[in-house]
């Protein structure tokens, strides 16, 4: 009996697929004009849109996720259009099986099959803006150089930060027009606490701004002020980083920036605990950290007891009316006097006194309805003594009576160094919210009364969803509203970092022309907060690595995958190098003449803190 007749599928040799391609292709009119490295076809098997195509892989050729890819549509009597997009997915697959058990065969060589690989593009760009689809067949090629630049819009960025490389090796950069109120402003950055790198990748960002060129003459008199709220990493700023290798540097010239670290900074600390002399609270850095502090005059005449009751909550309740009352009187009645205040012929010398002294006054009879109101019943009072008294704890080291004349001690960015780092480690938590809530009302007051957007002030501010979360309303957070509100128009721009873009107010977020995620925890990347993040993109935050961070910015239809390189300054004290000598920092106006800013002492020797 003769043998059934098989027939076998040939393997198709990539000679004979080249041939195949150009025939089609000049069967299409493909232009020839396209230059680049070839990559591949769009697929004829998949349906093709002006905003997404599938194109297969030549073989021996290959596309990443992230790798930017350009093709060319023909039509008659118009110019063709160059379609420019970034591969958001890739996939592998056998032709020619059936079943999955076929791989083994087929891996075995007895079953004959073609592997092709296939890659999703999405469109970035359409040049000129006629909206066809890629024709199936028509050349894709990897895009460098011009076209890159052109596919991510780099080109049309008159102003252009550097924020480091794709995936590609090659410079990714952020429009300085979304980061300094021109066309918009703020910054949200999401991911894993100690993983997602949310703070480095601020101060890198900081960094590039100010040493870039990208914002011109304004960066000379630009401004940070860096909340510290972990540790003491962010004191050494101004320390160049040990750990500094040639590859590192390499990176920052890659992207035309100096490794050095930054050349102008000063560092504010509360003073220690029960210490009359007020020293800076502080470990590691021993030297170029001043006292921050509020006398008890400021603290009446500038309205601040309301940011002693900080909590997100707070202002739901109804002891708050007797927080704006209190406050009020203070205001009005409370003079100044040697080594502290005056109220109501009273002399306070700490903050405990003038507490002791308010819950007295509440909870006697003949006092309570001038400091209170009518209206206040006594339960309502107690809650309110209640909560001032727990505060006196908190709250004693930084509203002082007894250093009101020793040195400077207000948080004053315009008179401060470029950066100003505000160190709160060390406080409690109501401590925190209450130096965070002061200082930033502060500061945005004062650029209210200046009137105009430069200097340009970045605020960075870890832990978002603590002093802005979405539900409730307090002090901190409307100050927060107002930055990412109003903050554009005064050239205040937040730089706010968070674990959670879920918990955090909406309108702050929403505020925020700039996104960025790192590592993110699975329940929170199905969340909508991270809706501009394709599928395949939320699935790689949960495997990103430090370093990576994925950037949204206007002018970018699709989120870019950046990393960052190493800090060139130091970010712990093993890693800190000798800051600038004393001849390359400036005094700052009105400090200390024998204090020099961001490093050390009066001599050339207390440069070396260690």
């Amino acid at each position: 009996m003769e043998s059934p007749n098989i027939l076998w599928k040939p393997v198709p040799s990539p000679a004979w697929l080249a041939a195949l391609s150009y025939m089609w292709c000049n069967m299409i009119g493909v232009d020839d004009e396209v230059s680049g490295e070839p990559v591949g076809r769009v697929l004829g098997t998949a349906d093709a849109t002006p905003l997404q195509f599938w194109t297969a892989v030549t073989p021996g050729s290959y596309l990443q996720l992230d790798d930017v890819v350009v093709t060319r549509r023909e039509l008659p009597d118009r110019e063709p259009v160059t379609i420019a997009g970034v591969v958001t997915q890739v996939r592998a697959r056998h032709e020619g099986a059936q079943f999955d058990s076929d791989v083994f065969a087929i891996a075995d060589g007895t079953l004959p099959a073609l592997v092709q690989e296939a890659a999703e593009i999405t469109t970035t760009r359409v040049d000129p803006e006629l909206y066809v689809p890629p024709a199936p067949g028509a050349r894709v090629l990897r895009a460098s150089g011009e076209a890159r630049d052109a596919a991510l819009h780099f080109d049309r960025m008159e102003r252009r930060v550097p924020m480091g490389t794709g995936r590609d090796g090659v410079p990714v950069f952020l429009n300085a027009d979304f980061l300094d109120g021109t066309r918009g402003a703020h910054v949200s950055i999401s991911g894993i606490s100690g993983v997602a790198t949310k703070t480095s990748f601020a101060t890198f960002l900081l960094y590039s701004v100010f040493r870039s060129g990208a914002l011109g003459g304004d960066a000379v008199n630009a401004k940070a002020l860096i909340f510290n709220v972990k540790g003491e990493d962010l004191l050494f700023l101004d320390h160049p980083n040990l750990k500094l290798d040639e590859r590192t540097t390499a990176a920052y010239a890659h992207l035309g920036l100096p490794a050095t670290a930054f050349p102008d900074v000063r560092v504010y600390a509360p003073p220690r605990p029960g210490d009359s002399s007020g020293a800076p609270d502080v470990n590691s850095r021993l030297t170029g950290v001043d006292s921050f502090y509020w006398t008890l005059e400021e603290f009446c005449a500038d309205r601040l007891l309301p940011y002693v009751f900080a909590d997100a909550d707070d202002e739901r309740q109804q002891y708050t009316m007797v927080v704006h009352s209190v406050t009020a009187h203070l205001a009005r009645h409370a003079l100044p006097a040697d080594g502290g205040v005056s109220v109501d012929g009273v002399r306070l010398g700490s903050y405990g006194d003038l507490v002791d002294h308010v819950v007295e006054q509440l909870t006697d009879d003949a006092t309570r309805m001038t400091w209170a109101g009518s209206a206040v019943n006594m339960g309502t009072v107690n809650a309110f003594a209640r909560r001032l008294i727990g505060s006196k704890k908190d709250l004693a080291r930084l509203i002082r009576g007894d250093l009101a004349t020793r040195r400077p001690h207000a948080i004053n960015t315009a008179e401060s160094a470029q950066v100003t780092v505000v160190d709160l480690h060390n406080l409690p938590d109501r401590a925190q919210r209450f130096v965070v809530g002061v200082t930033l009302k502060t500061e945005f007051e004062r650029k209210e009364k200046q009137g105009t957007a430069k200097p340009l002030l970045f605020v960075v501010l870890d832990e978002l969803n603590k002093y802005a979360p979405r539900e409730g309303s307090s002090p901190i957070k409307e100050v927060l509203l107002d930055i990412a509100e109003r903050g554009r128009s005064l050239g205040v721009i937040l730089i706010g970092a968070q674990q959670t873009a879920s918990e955090v107010e909406r309108r702050i977020v929403t505020n925020s022309a700039i996104r960025v995620v790192g590592r993110l925890d699975p329940a929170e990347a199905s969340r909508p907060e991270y809706g501009f993040l394709p599928q395949v993109m939320r699935q790689r935050a949960l495997l990103a690595r430090p370093g990576t961070m994925f950037v949204n910015q206007p002018d970018i239809p699709v989120p870019l995958c950046v990393e960052f390189p190493f800090p060139a300054w130091a970010t712990r004290h093993s890693e800190a190098g000798a800051p600038p000598s004393a001849s390359l920092r400036s005094i700052v106006q009105g400090a200390d003449p024998f204090a020099v800013v961001g490093g050390g002492g009066g001599s050339p020797d207390d440069d070396i803190p260690f």
